[in-house]
């Protein structure tokens, strides 16, 4: 029985993987959506799309929703889609159909059949120009992919250093660190009600109400004290 794989990948925790199911859902329902969060550029090293090469056999299908979510590099993107379509395997890209293997298959079918005379010398050349054309697009589409990620991660590091540039923090400080809301409510606490700070509950007392262990406890003692010399 041939099987179909729906693969989502995510390179950011922001991102929303779950669009990418139901675009691959809404096409191939019986598709068995494997899931990454993955923060690389080559297609080696995501484990689950790993999975999915090593048990694929001829006839089955993977859907991706883009190109990009099968490879970000390009060269590695065709290498990878020429091996697949060596072994029989069939490639769904949902935003670039005209990429499909079905469409690669149909340039081959396609080719003009061969005469028996000389005029084959012609056709020969016009059929290895085809299947040349067929695999240019299928390049560019891997390439621009590329580009798109390229020229992403330059804007960003454009927007850091304009950022950088008119003197705003680009991260957290040297040396600081983060103090979280309830670590700020808990020092409150303290400094307002504990006794050595002139309030009038006991440690335990005030463990209880902030709601921190007595070793948050006593840090927040120390960081308040020496807030204060």
């Amino acid at each position: 029985m041939n099987r179909q794989y729906g693969y989502c990948r995510i390179s950011t925790g922001r991102q929303n993987i779950e669009r990418q199911v139901r675009n691959i859902q809404s096409t191939f329902p019986d598709a068995v959506i494997v899931k990454e969060v993955y923060t690389g550029t080559k297609f080696q090293g995501r484990k689950e799309l790993d999975k999915i090469l090593d048990k694929v056999q001829s006839g089955d299908t993977i859907i991706f929703d883009s190109v990009s979510r099968m490879s970000r590099d390009a060269e590695d993107g065709y290498k990878l889609y020429e091996k697949l379509f060596r072994k029989g395997i069939s490639l769904v890209f949902l935003k670039e159909p005209h990429i499909n293997t079905e469409t690669y298959k149909k340039a081959m079918a396609n080719q003009i059949a061969l005469t028996g005379d000389k005029v084959d010398l012609i056709l020969e050349g016009v059929n290895h120009y085809l299947m040349e054309l067929a695999k240019e697009q299928i390049r560019l589409v891997f390439e621009q992919a590329e580009k798109e990620v390229s020229d992403l991660h330059q804007r960003t590091k454009e927007g850091i250093e304009t950022a950088r540039l008119n003197g705003k923090q680009i991260g957290q400080p040297k040396g600081a660190t983060y103090e979280t809301q309830k670590a700020k409510a808990a020092k409150e606490i303290i400094r307002r009600h504990n006794k050595s700070f002139g309030g009038s509950l006991s440690d335990a007392e005030t463990m209880r109400q902030a709601g921190i262990s007595r070793k948050s406890l006593y840090k927040y003692k120390r960081e308040l004290l020496e807030d204060m010399a």
